[in-house]
């Protein structure tokens, strides 16, 4: 089944007509074209997003070794910036994908991801500045120019089955952030740092040059829709829906990464066998791969916001569940339900927010503005974690911080939920 989505152009593209002419934009939700481009943005998720999450096996080391003058919190700084990013650049990627900009975000955020990770490589030991630059800011920057672009290209070719062709693209993500810490982890002792990155690194030229021939665009630029409008970006936060919708993502962001970043020093620390402790996030990734698709795809059916608040209410237990982690069997059952609620928690996200835009012209605008709002508690959110822990590891206090975060997030979701509904008339928001 296709969806028709109505535009004005000039009658017959002629140049100087003046006589409006109605036409459609075919969403085919599917085809050939549009599996094509989902395959093109697994493909850059994998190599950019899953890469970023090689920084949990870099922080360990350069604690222990490269980094040893220089304290966990100072550390921890390079991968909260780097995680910033992507969100805090959301409304500059978003306009320019939204005015036609599509192929050329996602090569110049190539370009500048990819070197970043090899000048990260030449980074020396003890030269903090060298790291944060190539891996917090340099990779960030490329890693804030692809994101937003490559999960708005699904707009292009999907409505009804968005929200799973969202979570498949996702799914990249989650596969690369299993493969590349694995791989990493393995090679650091062996071949070092510098040629341990090298090794890795050259994964992602070929992922992105592939993923970005595959993905196509279908909507014009907006220079060639000059009869649609622009979208009213005063209107967003005049808009209650909206706006809940944000400060929801905002608290729940404070907490969601809190598992993923600590749950193997805790582990290790309650005298679980290290060698599962390690693979306790891989364990998580596994899961959230399957579990984005299926979750977006209940989003289609059930609507986002109602999977998502279920979401979100099982991600705040399953924090609190932590401090249960006693033995491996309970870090195993922890890892993979947390991977799964968590995993389809950030990829409904995106379709929450696109579920949002009265028209496709504003689906970029409105998820980048929502990424740079809450940008600021991706930033914050380890280094208040840690700083909760303090040298003495007081673990209840920053597990109790972020649950109440998760839930209060909770809380703004099912606002959302309610105000959605009424507007749509519809159960399904």
């Amino acid at each position: 089944m296709q969806t028709l989505i109505p535009l004005q152009s000039n009658e017959e593209g002629s140049v100087g007509s003046h006589k409006p002419l109605t036409t459609d934009i075919v969403v085919p939700d599917g085809g050939f074209e549009a599996w094509r481009t989902i395959i093109g943005a697994w493909l850059v998720l994998f190599a950019t997003f899953g890469y970023v999450f090689t920084f949990g096996v870099y922080e360990d080391f350069y604690a222990r070794e490269y980094l040893a003058n220089y304290s966990p919190s100072s550390i921890s700084w390079i991968g909260s910036f780097q995680l910033m990013m992507p969100f805090l650049l959301g409304p500059f990627a978003g306009k320019i994908f939204d005015d036609g900009g599509f192929h050329a975000l996602e090569i110049s955020g190539g370009l500048i991801f990819t070197f970043s990770v090899f000048m990260l490589s030449l980074a020396k030991p003890g030269q903090y500045y060298q790291i944060f630059l190539a891996q917090a800011v340099g990779m960030g920057l490329g890693l804030g120019l692809t994101f937003v672009p490559t999960l708005g290209i699904v707009v292009h070719h999907f409505r009804r089955k968005r929200g799973l062709a969202s979570g498949i693209a996702l799914s990249g993500s989650s596969i690369g952030a299993t493969i590349f810490p694995i791989t990493s982890s393995q090679l650091i002792n062996k071949l070092g740092f510098g040629q341990t990155i090298r090794v890795t690194g050259a994964l992602i030229p070929p992922c992105l040059v592939l993923g970005n021939c595959l993905m196509r665009t279908r909507l014009p630029p907006r220079s060639k829709r000059a009869a649609a409008p622009k979208p009213d970006i005063k209107s967003f936060f005049r808009e209650a829906t909206y706006m809940w919708a944000v400060v929801g993502m905002f608290f729940s962001l404070l907490g969601l990464y809190f598992p993923i970043i600590y749950i193997q020093l805790f582990s290790v620390q309650h005298a679980v066998d290290s060698t599962l402790a390690f693979y306790s996030v891989a364990m998580m990734n596994i899961a959230g791969a399957v579990v984005r698709v299926l979750a977006n795809h209940l989003g289609d059916l059930f609507g986002p916001f109602n999977v998502q608040l279920i979401c979100s209410v099982c991600c705040g237990a399953i924090i609190w569940a932590m401090l249960s982690i006693r033995n491996g069997a309970s870090l195993i059952i922890i890892s993979l339900l947390y991977g799964a609620f968590s995993g389809a928690w950030l990829s409904l996200a995106f379709a929450c927010f696109a579920s949002l835009a009265r028209t496709p012209e504003e689906v970029g605008a409105r998820t980048g503005i929502a990424l740079a709002l809450v940008s600021i508690g991706v930033l914050v959110s380890a280094p208040i974690q840690g700083a909760l822990l303090r040298d003495t590891f007081v673990w209840i206090n920053a597990v109790a911080f972020a649950t109440t975060m998760m839930f209060a997030g909770t809380a703004c979701t099912a606002v959302t939920r309610t105000l959605r509904s009424r507007q749509t008339k519809d159960w399904r928001a």
